[in-house]
């Protein structure tokens, strides 16, 4: 009966899409298919058959999965956050009404966060280097330490109004560049950082098509963290460094760790590579469940740098044997050793870039955000019990 009214219980939309349970959720928590207690039984859960048809591709051409959450679609133990900045709609991904991909063909990353922080001005005119600027370590070591001094010295949100905001955010991000590529003439960030990484012009701009692309994603558990930090008065530095943390950690970024690991293995013997993941745990790097399609960012960003025939033949390989298109991740690591980053460059990649978005999260929630409240229930040890 709830199947004939548009829902489905969790056997029913785990056989559709050929997942297990954790998936399902997984879906549920970034708000790719809606959920909501089965009236019969409020202890269970009931999913979207449109929003199951749309990840199975079922869904008719063209039709866009609607921006605006189903009323009373958040499942208990979800917090609902309304959010002005990132959707994937049409197997798209949209930065403010702005197709990313299109964005990113000329934009600049000062452009892009200009776009995602809202403002009308650009709140990186006249910002002068920081003569005392972070140097030593690694360069996300460095990234790390440019924005905890940044959130040691500047105060916090407060009632400052969001072009304040967005040019504290500016210089934030400018010293963090710099940190990177030391002193220097004031170009744009991503001349910045090929002068940081010594590649020429062409390469800098598979840099900033990379920094466009990855700024944001759709709500995950580092944007959370931001809002969360930004919601208890957090300065931008603070929103961001906090969304770094939730970062590094997260599945994202171990997919990232294993697609490079992979890449830097394949180059000598892509089908030994690929074989050798395949019969330890699957092949990294390929598929997205946000785009069943294939991932546009991945495609944008893999039609613009030249990543030479042993690295094709390696990603032709691992479409053959995944039947999935390339993800983000994958074509992040296959830019990393196009310019021979250092270890761990990829990630750097990601890090830069989403500094964009982690605060223009922060900006979002401290301007227009209403409080973040989660109730903590203890289901631990009778107190006083031993």
């Amino acid at each position: 009966m709830e199947s004939q009214r548009g829902w489905i219980g969790r056997s029913e939309a785990m056989e559709r899409l050929g997942v297990k349970s954790q998936t399902l959720y997984a879906y549920v928590s970034r708000g790719r298919i809606t959920a909501r207690p089965d009236p019969a039984n409020p202890r269970r859960s009931l999913y979207a058959a449109d929003d199951v048809a749309r990840l199975r591709g079922d869904a008719p051409a063209g039709a866009l999965r609607p921006a605006t959450p189903f009323i009373g679609s958040v499942s208990r133990g979800e917090a609902a956050i309304d959010s002005r900045l990132t959707v994937i709609a049409g197997g798209r991904l949209f930065y403010r009404g702005s197709d990313a991909v299109q964005l990113a063909r000329a934009a600049t990353v000062e452009e892009t966060a200009r776009l995602l922080w809202g403002v009308d001005s650009d709140p990186f005119r006249d910002l002068k280097p920081r003569v005392d600027t972070v140097v030593g370590g690694s360069h996300r070591a460095r990234v790390y330490a440019a924005l905890a001094r940044r959130v040691d010295e500047d105060g916090a949100a407060g009632d400052r109004d969001r072009a304040a905001l967005a040019r504290e955010a500016a210089a934030v991000m400018s010293e963090v560049f710099d940190a990177l590529a030391g002193p220097g003439p004031r170009l744009h960030l991503h001349q910045r950082l090929a002068r940081a990484y010594k590649v020429g012009e062409r390469e800098g701009q598979m840099l900033r098509q990379a920094l466009v692309l990855g700024a944001d994603h759709d709500m995950s558990a580092s944007a959370f963290a931001a809002r969360v930090a930004a919601s208890g008065g957090a300065s931008p530095a603070g929103s961001a460094l906090a969304g770094l943390v939730a970062l590094v950690g997260s599945p994202v970024a171990r997919r990232l760790e294993a697609a490079n690991e992979m890449v830097t293995l394949g180059r000598r013997d892509p089908a030994a590579a690929l074989r050798s993941r395949r019969e330890t745990g699957g092949i990294p790097g390929f598929g997205n469940a946000a785009y069943p399609g294939g991932d546009p960012r991945a495609a944008a960003l893999l039609g613009s740098i030249d990543i030479g025939a042993d690295l094709r033949a390696f990603v032709d390989l691992g479409r053959e044997m995944t039947g999935q298109e390339p993800g983000f991740e994958l074509a992040l690591a296959l830019l990393a050793r196009r310019l021979d980053l250092p270890r761990g460059g990829a990630l750097d990649l990601l890090i830069l870039a989403r500094l964009v978005g982690l605060m223009a999260h922060g900006l979002d929630q401290a301007c227009d955000g209403s409080p973040i409240r989660a109730r903590l229930r203890y289901v631990g040890r009778e107190p006083g019990a031993h």
